[in-house]
């Protein structure tokens, strides 16, 4: 979506979209959620989106699965499911409407199409991509299998449908290790995080687990040595990492978890001050249920993610644009291999 100025044109022809303080009270509640990280004042400025927005998922029959990478104005604005990887593929399963449109990145669409193959499922921006995902493809996954035979595939949820379908069973951050743990096999193949390959490994001893070479642009920036700088300038701060970090900043946090298990961690324990070793758009989604804790930086954006905007799922709304496919001998391995996933998680 690289020229915006026909879709702006055709959505102002469409709906007003002006600043307003009345949409911004009639659509407060949803505010409320946000209030700690936006102004009421700019709140006006995205309340005749979610208003928009709100009125043609009635008339689409759409529901909205956002993730916890997006926006506050997308996450509490306008999405219906929130959640991680884990938690929105189970949900995909489970809505009864007939449109799904993905607040996220082009996996998390596919995976939704995979589980719904009789849904539409929209993508506000087909360039949201994914640096995990783009690592691998298929021919990766063989590759793998060529330099270790008989290894089971273990393939994160940030991959393409095709790389799922040439695994054998996926995961996600918040089962990897448990998902390791129970496959009867010596050596276990983990692509293409080799962050969280290594952290799992940690976490598995008895398991001897090799990797593809991949990364999260987000969470590859952080460094030990940087967070060791932090808690300097901030005496007691509680150091929260996601395990696609580096192990050496794994090892200088207070805590390790998964996107849901950060929050579930956050809202146990408290912490005075807290610095979420993550994407930026974590901290400001929980702040609003967590008044007691003061998220402090530094932080990192997913340029991916913030391709999602109120402005791009209006539009895919309104045009029922970009539908996402699958071809479906792809969609039946890549299916097996999350719905295995999900099995083994309950």
């Amino acid at each position: 979506m690289n020229d915006l100025t026909p879709m702006r044109a055709e959505l102002a022809a469409c709906y007003d979209l002006a600043p307003s303080l009345s949409a911004a009270e009639a659509t407060r509640g949803r505010w409320d959620k946000a209030a700690r990280v936006i102004p009421f004042a700019e709140w006006a400025t995205h309340a005749p989106y979610v208003l928009a927005i709100e009125r043609l998922k009635a008339e689409r029959d759409a529901v909205i699965l956002g993730h916890n990478y997006m926006t506050p104005q997308v996450f509490h604005g306008v999405c219906d499911v929130v959640g991680d990887s884990l938690q929105l593929a189970i949900a995909a399963q489970k809505v009864s409407a007939r449109v799904i449109v993905q607040g996220g990145v082009h996996f998390m669409a596919e995976t939704s199409k995979v589980l719904n193959p009789d849904k539409l499922v929209l993508m506000p921006d087909m360039e949201a991509g994914c640096s995990l995902a783009s690592s691998i493809t298929a021919e990766g996954v063989a590759e793998m299998r060529r330099r270790y035979p008989g290894a089971p595939v273990v393939a994160y949820v940030n991959t393409s449908a095709e790389v799922k379908a040439a695994a054998d069973i996926c995961c996600t951050s918040a089962n990897a290790a448990a998902i390791v743990r129970k496959l009867d096999a010596d050596t276990v193949i983990m692509l293409p995080d080799k962050y969280l390959a290594q952290n799992v490994a940690r976490q598995v001893p008895e398991k001897r687990i090799v990797w593809w070479d991949g990364a999260c642009i987000v969470h590859e920036q952080f460094t030990a040595a940087d967070l060791r700088d932090f808690r300097q300038f901030h005496p007691g701060v509680r150091i929260i990492a996601h395990p696609e970090c580096p192990p050496d900043v794994v090892a200088e946090a207070d805590y390790t978890g998964s996107t849901s298990g950060i929050i579930d961690y956050v809202g146990r324990e408290q912490p005075a001050s807290a610095l979420l070793v993550t994407e930026c758009s974590m901290a400001s989604n929980i702040a609003d249920a967590h008044p007691a804790v003061d998220f402090v930086g530094p932080c990192t954006m997913c340029p991916y993610m913030k391709m999602i905007t109120l402005e791009k799922i209006l539009w895919s709304l309104h045009a029922m644009t970009t539908p996402v496919e699958v071809p479906a001998h792809l969609a039946e391995g890549a299916r097996t291999a999350v719905r295995r996933m999900i099995d083994l998680s309950r």
